[in-house]
């Protein structure tokens, strides 16, 4: 009687069909779903082992993440122990009051916080045209021999100890700025941010003093320093737009502008907001550079052609080898609120790369 057993099959015993059953194990493997084992119900789940490499890696990046944590909290927690005298006895004061005699009870950072917000705000209206014409240059127009070498050029830039900028800003630019200063006072002077006290724009022999260390040539000063680091985080956020997405632009007709006004610049908007804002916080805290060129008053002072104006860190640069315990405790408050002011635009910056599309790859 021939036996009527079903002949055996590929994969009846538990190999998978087209591999030997006396194959060597591939090691670990990573798999989402369990694998049943025959003849149960249990299930044996696989792992991936991530390798001594891996965990190295994982190991030094988490320590580096947390030193840069641990160092800035270490910062912002000595600055404010050391803050705490002089906050206690100016309390919200400290914020409204402009003059800065700490030791007859009388200061505050109102004017040098309104000093410090206009040169920074002048520094990223003159550097952002500039750092993103260069950006788009350099990434779309160029060619690769001339983008290598712009690319050296502008990372040089950015490297320039500020101290060369000031001496530049003091020797040169300010004898530049001054009838550009005095015309913009002529025509625009009905404006209140652009009048200039003291100056009679009838008289051509006014003195052109009135128009010297001014918040406009503090901001200029301090838009070539932070120029290079935005238009060097512009270029690499242009660089990284979609290949597919370009050419597709290209096929429907576009011409190259149009292909970078459809596709470029909408990609990279969060990090030209991002760099923008990063080139702020740096502007923010400029301290040689602007120590240079200005002329350090305690007054607010909204007229930024008008000689005079002041900024934190200016403040603590003039009075720090002259302060006492208590005028030292008023320093390191001044410092503080620098300290808070920079860190929320850089975090705010941080958030705002951190939600574009910016490391998006095309799928075509």
């Amino acid at each position: 009687m021939p036996s009527l057993k079903r002949p055996r099959r590929p994969g009846d015993d538990g190999v998978p069909s087209g591999i030997p059953a006396d194959a060597p194990a591939a090691g670990p493997v990573a798999a989402p779903l369990a694998i049943p084992v025959a003849g149960g119900d249990a299930r044996r789940r696989l792992y991936a082992d991530p390798g001594l490499p891996d965990k190295v890696f994982r190991t030094v990046a988490r320590s580096g993440g947390s030193l840069v944590l641990l160092v800035m909290l270490l910062v912002g927690g000595f600055l404010f122990a050391r803050a705490r005298l002089a906050l206690a006895d100016a309390g919200w004061s400290f914020f409204t009051t402009s003059q800065w005699a700490p030791d007859a009870g009388n200061f505050g950072i109102a004017a040098v916080l309104v000093g410090t917000v206009l040169i920074a705000l002048i520094a990223i209206v003159f550097a952002f045209p500039l750092a993103l014409g260069s950006a788009l240059y350099i990434s779309e127009y160029a060619s690769p021999r001339l983008r290598r070498t712009l690319i050296s050029v502008v990372d040089l830039m950015a490297a320039v100890p500020s101290v060369v900028y000031g001496l530049f800003g003091f020797f040169f630019l300010q004898d530049k700025v001054v009838p550009t200063a005095r015309w913009i006072a002529t025509y625009f002077g009905w404006i209140p941010v652009f009048g200039v006290d003291g100056a009679d724009p009838d008289d051509p022999l006014s003195p052109p003093s009135v128009y010297t260390s001014s918040s406009m040539l503090a901001g200029l000063v301090v838009a070539m320093m932070i120029a290079p680091i935005i238009c060097s985080i512009m270029r690499e956020v242009f660089s990284q737009a979609p290949a597919g997405e370009r050419e597709g632009a290209y096929a429907l007709g576009a011409t190259r502008w149009g292909m970078i006004r459809s596709v470029v610049l909408p990609f990279a908007k969060g990090g030209i907001i991002g760099g923008t804002m990063l080139g702020l916080g740096r502007a923010l805290g400029e301290t040689i550079g602007v120590f240079m060129v200005i002329s350090l008053t305690f007054d607010v002072q909204w007229h930024v052609l008008q000689a005079g104006t002041s900024s934190v860190s200016s403040l603590i640069a003039l009075r720090y080898g002259e302060a006492g315990e208590f005028g030292m405790s008023a320093l390191m408050a001044a410092g503080f609120a620098l300290f808070v002011m920079t860190l929320i635009v850089n975090f705010a910056a941080s958030s705002i790369v951190a939600r574009s599309r910016s490391g998006a790859s095309s799928d075509a």
